[in-house]
């Protein structure tokens, strides 16, 4: 008969319990047998002189062996004397040995006896306290099941707490705890991404809607206002333009797919420091760049948005005839670029919510530029990540900040 839940899903309790139980069985099995040796090495086998001269007398009475044994009297002959001791004396050593072996074996079928029913008996009650411990040692295991049952992304705010020694299943514990707070910051992040990005998507939407009922609905039109209004939804159209190619790069980096080849982080910035000369120019910002190669491998296309994103972020958060210095080269054989910038003070506080999606600053005053999406050191850190690199931001005194990637050669 097959027994539900057991015959087909066999628990590791049970299994535990059969592994406990069979253990002792075999160590106590071979611990009997040490002992069944040892005393059947210690039990004489052969009688000793007392034994032999009490059962030589009782030979010497007639009867006692089963056989009529020869009685000399005084006047019988020494050569008959000495037959009737010998054939005594044989047959008390015969007695004597049959009475020593059969002592012996009933001995040790006693201790055989006796020693299996109490291995019978202790193994039973080791596989009830198998059971027990068992279910006791899992115990914390049946905790983390549930709660990863219990867990969702709704409901990621379930954690075990497993309290007692720094074991295993504590560690265990732990780990499931830091991987749910994990997952629960990830969904949090992501639920705001998502909420970010629909309303800043939603927002130029709005604005080119806007420019084009006021000027529908005016009763005469005229050139310059409509003009007015292709100019606010250009702005918009290139506000959006730029968050979706933003949402783009920050997806591609997040995925961390992409071709993969040699490149120089020097060439990347010389180009970005290119592209950014017209803002730095009208902005009376002095550019410090000191370019050595910097070698490694990755894809380029992301590589060389973070290298514009982190010249960008410097030139829109600049001030007045303020400065940018710029670094490429290697440090300990790995390519780094770092980038550091004159500007407001920032707190230190404050450097980790920079690196957070849509965390917009104010562009210097006086800047054409166009306002920013917000996602510029995201996209730094998902590029940095994607390549297994490091990014590291802190302030600069008196305002600004200096951010600094290393990318590993491969």
């Amino acid at each position: 008969m097959r027994i539900p839940g057991i015959s087909g899903r066999r628990p590791v309790r049970l299994r535990l319990t059969v592994i406990y139980s069979g253990l002792f069985l075999l160590a106590g099995a071979a611990l009997l047998g040490l002992a069944y040796a040892l005393v059947a090495s210690t039990l004489p086998t052969t009688p000793s002189p007392e034994e032999i001269s009490t059962y030589v007398a009782k030979a010497s009475s007639t009867g006692f062996s089963g056989q009529k044994i020869c009685q000399p009297s005084p006047k019988s002959p020494l050569e008959q004397v000495e037959q009737c001791k010998a054939q005594a004396n044989a047959v008390g050593q015969t007695l004597a040995d049959q009475a020593v072996q059969a002592e012996r074996a009933q001995t040790l079928q006693h201790l055989l006896g006796d020693s299996l029913d109490g291995l019978v008996l202790v193994t039973l009650i080791s596989a009830l306290l198998g059971w027990v411990v068992a279910g006791r040692v899992l115990r914390p295991v049946h905790a983390i099941t549930a709660a990863a049952r219990r867990a969702s992304e709704e409901n990621l705010s379930e954690r075990i707490g497993l309290s007692g020694p720094p074991d295993e299943l504590k560690e265990l514990a732990d780990t499931f705890d830091g991987m749910l707070a994990r997952l629960d910051s990830a969904f949090a992040s992501q639920r705001r991404f998502v909420a970010n990005a629909s309303h800043e998507l939603r927002t130029p939407l709005t604005v080119m809607r806007t420019a084009i009922d006021v000027t529908l609905a005016k009763p005469t039109r005229t050139p310059g206002q409509l003009e007015v209004m292709a100019i606010e939804v250009r702005h918009a159209v290139d506000r959006a333009e730029a968050l979706i190619e933003a949402l783009l790069t920050l997806a591609r980096s997040d995925r961390g797919q992409g071709p993969r080849c040699a490149l120089d982080l020097a060439v990347f910035a010389e180009d970005a420091l290119d592209a950014a000369a017209p803002t730095l120019r009208a902005a009376a910002v002095t550019v410090d760049s000191l370019l050595e190669p910097g070698n490694a491998v990755g894809d380029p296309v992301l590589v060389g948005r973070l290298v514009t994103n982190l010249i960008d972020n410097s030139a829109r958060h600049n001030i007045p005839d303020g400065w940018i210095q710029v670094r490429t080269g290697h440090r300990d054989g790995i390519a780094f670029i770092s980038v550091a910038n004159s500007g407001p003070v920032i707190p230190d506080a404050a450097v980790s919510s920079l690196f957070e999606p849509f965390h917009r600053g104010n562009p210097h005053p006086g800047s054409d530029v166009v306002p920013g999406a917000g996602l510029g050191l995201s996209i730094v850190r998902s590029v940095v990540v994607a390549h297994h690199g490091q990014v590291m931001a802190r302030p600069v005194p008196y305002g600004g900040l200096e951010v600094t990637v290393l990318l590993p050669p491969r």
